[in-house]
């Protein structure tokens, strides 16, 4: 006879009785009128509308631990990626965070890039790129503003602006010297 693991099991039928909340409602209310079934619907909008807001600026987030190797993908609808191990991918993203010990080896197209490890291969920074002072980029770079700090080492083929701004100034200076 197999004994099941008690972390993977089945769960008994009366270990499924959810809490009672309205046990401890009684307590909460001074008014001294035992709790309806509308008074829990009056205030949850209220708590869940804090936290949503607080969580509408993160979006969605992707964490590379320390020790992982993410190998030969592309990260798409991805607000932030956090590299903490080492990746090598192609990516499209809003921010990306590469810790100390993280290394980050492909392309990425990405509004703010903040650089405490190693980035190397082509990086479109669009607003943003802070290099900090473990930070190393190398490849081809190109940033709207760019922010380096002491110790921090930037190089290859850098630019000063991007997409859209990149592709203006191009055809005007070579139309200017086919001419």
């Amino acid at each position: 006879m197999a004994v099941q693991n008690p972390f993977f099991g089945r769960r008994e039928p009366d270990a499924l009785v959810p809490r009672s909340p309205s046990a401890a409602q009684p307590h909460h209310h001074s008014n001294g009128v035992a709790p309806s079934t509308s008074a829990p619907t009056a205030t949850a909008p209220v708590a869940s509308s804090a936290p949503k807001s607080s969580t509408e600026p993160v979006g969605s987030k992707l964490t590379v631990g320390p020790n992982i190797k993410l190998k030969g993908v592309e990260i798409t609808d991805c607000d932030t990626l956090v590299v903490e191990g080492t990746v090598e991918a192609t990516m499209d993203s809003r921010v990306i965070q590469i810790s100390e010990q993280g290394a980050f080896r492909g392309a990425a197209e990405i509004d703010i890039a903040e650089i405490r490890g190693e980035f190397s291969g082509t990086l479109t920074a669009r607003h943003k790129l802070v290099i900090h002072g473990t930070g190393k980029v190398s490849g081809k770079v190109r940033y709207g503003k760019l922010v380096i700090e002491e110790g921090g080492q930037l190089s290859g083929e850098v630019e000063m602006g991007t997409g859209a701004a990149l592709a203006r100034a191009r055809p005007e200076p070579a139309s200017a010297l086919a001419a």
